[in-house]
């Protein structure tokens, strides 16, 4: 029967040293399985007893207070206020050569004996030991990989994780809010998700954690419906029937016989002229051009309010215009069905052109920038449009120029087209009861139609690359186009919805095509009111 020091002897021997080669054919000794709860250790062997044990130095010399001490605190000897002197060359050295015998024998121990010989060694320490090896272990076990990874491995990693938690990880360390501030390829990447536009012009590391940030604000008001703020304009005595807005300028066309131009940051009036009833209306700085009920358009100075052109030839209301100062040509959208092309320098017809059926509600003056068989990027192109289908005419080229395509959502005219129409050069965008109908400009092909829920009532206002602008007679709405999901909805009043669509408009339309923290201010909407104000919707500045 082996007696419960056995064990211990022989453990301590291998650990004092005596790793030596064991004679053939013998047994290894396991150590114990520790001590039983409450039991007290056995006694190492008196020789590595001895050397572990720290050394004791002469007794205190008399006065010396080593006995008066408080426990824990130092006397003047040394001691440490149990009578025991640290003596740390002779605790040093043997603790040094306990480690050296132990360290080729107990990497060839079998990987439970290990174990058994470590609990063994928590077991006799106490405090102070189990908190140093608290900490070693936290050192040896705990490893800071973004400090310790290259940084280029570092960034690959962190581009696994959603935006979100990388924001939570910037606060475990300052080092770690350095490294995931500083990785923009996974910021640029959570930007882009967000409907983002991404400079890669800019340089700064930091930048682009910062845009996130202000990206995710305005994005979270956008879904909780605190974006926009609203305000009016007043100073019409009469039906405003025709709105278009630019640059910061909104000019308003009114029953009153007049046009206003509006700085709509101030809400402040610049110019009021006297005109004819006007039935839409388009401006630059130097002139406003009117379409009129009373069958004419004309051109106005703002400055003096002269009129310094008479466009006279359509038999019925002008409800569309648009100009190009670049070819001297205007065209005029009529409820006589036609589509004319005046000068407009001298207000000479130059052309009529025909083959609608229904009135004409919009006209688009525009440069193409996209080529194909009919076309070549920079070439003027017309769009006209009426309830049942949009007419392509190639008016860069010459003046008696034929249609060179029809597009309608169905044959049989079953479906009508809603009155406004969005051309940017490369796509052609309209809306219809079926939902919104986009098609490639180079081929005229539909590219995809898009079906929100409940569309019937909805008009488009505005299209882009990530957003698209529409509104019932209840809610304005932005849907992501990548998605083709609703994002956020604004609230209107009971606002007069004309059916030529010319008593609405979008305000800023840059941000469709991505937001980037400047384009998301001043005017979204703008429709006339039955009280003859005009109701506007604003972007709201950043929190």
């Amino acid at each position: 029967m082996t007696s419960g020091a056995e064990p211990e002897a022989a453990w301590l021997r291998a650990a004092a040293g005596a790793g030596k080669r064991r004679p053939s054919g013998s047994r290894p000794v396991r150590p114990a399985q520790g001590p039983r709860r409450g039991a007290r250790p056995a006694p190492p062997a008196p020789g590595v007893a001895e050397a572990l044990r720290p050394a004791r130095g002469p007794p205190p010399a008399a006065g010396c207070g080593a006995g008066r001490e408080s426990a824990g605190s130092p006397s003047c000897c040394g001691s440490d206020g149990r009578g025991e002197a640290p003596a740390r060359a002779g605790l040093g050295g043997a603790a040094r050569a306990v480690a050296a015998a132990c360290r080729g024998s107990l990497r060839a121990w079998p990987l439970p004996e290990k174990n058994e010989t470590l609990d063994h060694l928590i077991s006799l320490s106490g405090a102070v030991q189990l908190r140093h090896l608290s900490n070693n272990l936290e050192i040896l076990l705990k490893r800071d990989f973004l400090k310790l990874l290259p940084l280029e491995l570092s960034f690959y990693l962190l581009k696994w994780l959603d935006p979100q938690t990388l924001l939570t990880c910037c606060l475990v360390s300052k080092q770690w809010n350095k490294v995931i501030s500083a990785c923009t390829e996974v910021w640029q990447t959570a930007c882009k998700n967000l409907g983002w536009q991404i400079d890669d012009s800019v340089q700064d590391p930091l930048h682009w954690k910062k845009v996130y940030l202000k990206a995710i604000l305005r994005m979270k008001q956008l879904k909780d419906h605190e974006a926009f703020e609203t305000s009016s304009l007043i100073g019409h005595s009469a039906r405003v029937y025709a709105l278009y807005y630019k640059d910061g300028l909104l000019c308003t066309g009114s029953d009153d016989l007049s046009a206003k131009l509006w700085d709509v940051s101030t809400g402040q009036c610049i110019y009021g002229i006297q005109t004819h009833t006007c039935a839409a209306v388009k401006f630059d700085e130097q002139k406003l051009v009117t379409g009129s009920f009373d069958n004419t358009v004309a051109c106005w100075e703002w400055s003096s309010g002269a009129k310094t052109q008479h466009f006279r030839g359509h038999t019925g209301a002008v409800f569309s215009v648009d100009y190009n100062d670049e070819l001297d040509i205007l065209v005029s959208g009529s409820a006589d069905f036609t589509v004319k092309v005046w000068a407009l320098s001298t207000g000479t017809c130059l052309n009529t052109l025909t083959g609608h059926t229904e009135w004409v509600t919009k006209v688009v003056l525009q440069k193409c920038k996209v080529k194909s068989l009919m076309h070549s990027p920079g070439d003027y192109i017309l769009l006209s449009a009426d309830k049942y289908e949009i007419k392509i005419w190639p008016i860069g080229r010459e003046i008696n120029c034929k249609c060179l395509k029809t597009l309608s959502v169905s044959e049989d005219r079953s479906i009508s087209l809603q009155p406004r129409l969005h051309f940017d050069g490369k796509y052609i965008v309209c809306s219809s009861a079926l939902g919104l109908y986009q098609w490639d400009f180079a081929s005229y092909d539909i590219l995809r139609v898009i079906k929100p829920p409940d569309f019937s009532n909805v008009s488009l206002l505005g299209f882009g690359e990530i957003f698209a602008l529409l509104f019932d007679n209840r809610y304005l709405y932005i849907m992501d186009l990548r998605t083709e999901k609703l994002i956020s909805r604004w609230p209107l009043p009971e606002y007069r919805k004309s059916k030529r669509g010319s008593s609405f408009l979008a305000g800023e339309m840059s941000w469709l095509n991505g937001l980037n923290g400047q384009n998301d201010m001043g005017l979204v909407f703008a429709t006339s009111m039955p009280d003859h104000s005009i109701h506007l919707v604003l972007w709201k500045e950043h929190g």
